[in-house]
């Protein structure tokens, strides 16, 4: 038997990227599973699919609702589903932090807040969010993405607080620079795509970017049974990006 065997998960953003790699690996696991994202096209191989734009919190609860029904309850919740956004404390104008922080920050919220009576009703309940390195560490360029992804962190601890006695579980996993369609894109708008991809890669101790997969396997295992003593953490799957400290050879 699978680890999700008999329980059922909801993937916010699970059409793309690491959204789509957690579903999978749930799935795959056991799991019957929802995918909501506001992506027309429904990828193959779970249990149902609903459209919804988390930026708007009719069409949130009644899509939570509509994956509820089709799966018969609800155990897992994967947070995934979020935009990025690029430039320092001066670039954005107001309309885009509000943009950003209300699809990064206030979607978790709407999500969360339409999932929870039916994660009430489970005996093993779980919610990962998906944060950032950029939560804790400073990178140039990302000062909108790094706000909504600290607050991700933040609210992670808050609700794993609140919510723990009543038997749900909650916790978040930090990606360092991931090979998603984001990032993908990121690169092809760079003036030497070749060489910003070089950089990113270098700046993870590891020396490469991390993949969609990787992340997915840190969100099957907070979100699993067998994690049931922990919650309000969150785990880095960052090629040693927040900790390490390096020194170069020569």
């Amino acid at each position: 038997m699978g680890t999700f065997e008999g329980l059922s998960a909801l993937v916010t953003g699970g059409a793309s990227g690491i959204g789509l790699a957690s579903a999978r690996l749930l799935a795959a696991q056991g799991a019957r599973v929802a995918v909501l994202d506001r992506a027309e096209a429904a990828p193959e191989g779970f249990a149902v699919h609903v459209r919804a734009d988390i930026g708007d919190d009719p069409s949130v609860v009644t899509a939570v609702e509509q994956a509820v029904s089709a799966l018969g309850g609800l155990d897992v919740l994967v947070n995934s589903a979020g935009i990025g956004a690029q430039g320092g404390i001066e670039d954005n104008p107001d309309d885009e932090w509000h943009r950003v922080l209300d699809i990064n920050v206030l979607g978790l919220v709407r999500v969360t807040r339409a999932a929870l009576p039916s994660l009430r009703a489970s005996a093993h309940a779980a919610i990962v969010n998906i944060s950032s390195i950029a939560a804790a560490a400073g990178l140039p360029q990302r000062a909108l993405y790094s706000a909504s992804k600290g607050a991700v962190l933040s609210l992670t601890r808050a609700m794993a607080a609140d919510l723990l006695p009543e038997g749900i579980r909650v916790n978040a996993v930090s990606p360092g620079t991931a090979d998603t369609p984001w990032v993908n894109r990121l690169l092809e708008r760079a003036d030497d795509p070749a060489a910003e991809h070089a950089a990113l890669a270098a700046r993870q101790p590891h020396g490469r970017l991390v993949s969609a997969d990787e992340v997915a396997a840190a969100v099957a295992y907070l979100a699993s049974p067998g994690a049931a003593s922990t919650t309000g953490t969150a785990l880095a799957v960052d090629g040693g990006m927040d900790g390490l400290r390096l020194r170069k050879e020569g």
